[in-house]
């Protein structure tokens, strides 16, 4: 008697940014989609139009937002929020919790609770309320400059998807910088992000990693 096909679970990945997910969890959602996830990332801030590193270019930083996520075989979403100018209110807990009910994910991740951005800390509240439903949620973090008391629990390898993350955090910064693409330098953000990935894997004992924070009490191994 044949077996009915499993179903493929989904991830949804929630950042308030463009660049929250592809800085925070870019490997692990390079590996969910390597083992046939369906990966969403939900962007709460949509509207860059005042933002001044891309001034008369925000359309355009949305589109390569989509364009690389969709490369890499990623759904990508925008809200239509601009930067500090939206809170955690019914109106942005709905707008979430709808995207929530239709996605259906199965894991979810979100901000960590506590950082230096407002930006950050409004997501993560907006994400307690809406992903209250979601069976297993993990909070990440933003890096050393934004996040602050993150304790992390699960540790993921992500060395074989390393050169995919570090790409494609590198062609956003590179857009919002305004110049070329160069894979063989490594400043700002991109040093920042190699330097906390090799952390975490010497932390658990490989090359490179990222860690997150379950929400409950369930088994931690994501996948």
């Amino acid at each position: 008697m044949a077996t009915e096909p499993r179903m493929k679970k989904t991830i949804l990945a929630i950042g308030a940014h463009y660049d929250d997910c592809p800085f925070g969890i870019p490997g692990i959602l390079l590996q969910a989609v390597r083992r046939h996830y369906r990966v969403v990332i939900l962007n709460i801030i949509g509207d860059y139009t005042a933002w001044a590193p891309v001034k008369g270019r925000a359309p355009q930083l949305l589109e390569l937002s989509l364009r690389l996520a969709r490369a890499r075989g990623m759904e990508m979403r925008f809200l239509n929020y601009a930067s500090m100018q939206f809170e955690a209110n019914a109106e942005t807990k709905q707008a979430l919790a709808d995207v929530v009910a239709e996605v259906k994910p199965d894991v979810a991740f979100m901000l960590w609770h506590r950082d230096r951005h407002p930006d950050h800390e409004v997501a993560a509240a907006i994400c307690k309320a809406a992903l209250r439903g979601v069976r297993r949620i993990y909070a990440y973090d933003n890096g050393p400059g934004h996040t602050i008391g993150f304790e992390p629990n699960a540790f993921v390898d992500i060395s074989a998807e390393w050169p995919s993350a570090i790409e494609w955090l590198g062609e956003l910064m590179a857009f919002v910088r305004n110049r070329p693409f160069d894979p063989k330098t490594l400043d700002g953000p991109l040093a920042t992000k190699e330097t906390l990935a090799r952390y975490r894997g010497l932390a658990c004992g490989v090359k490179y990693a990222e860690a997150v924070c379950a929400g409950g009490a369930y088994p931690q191994e994501i996948f």
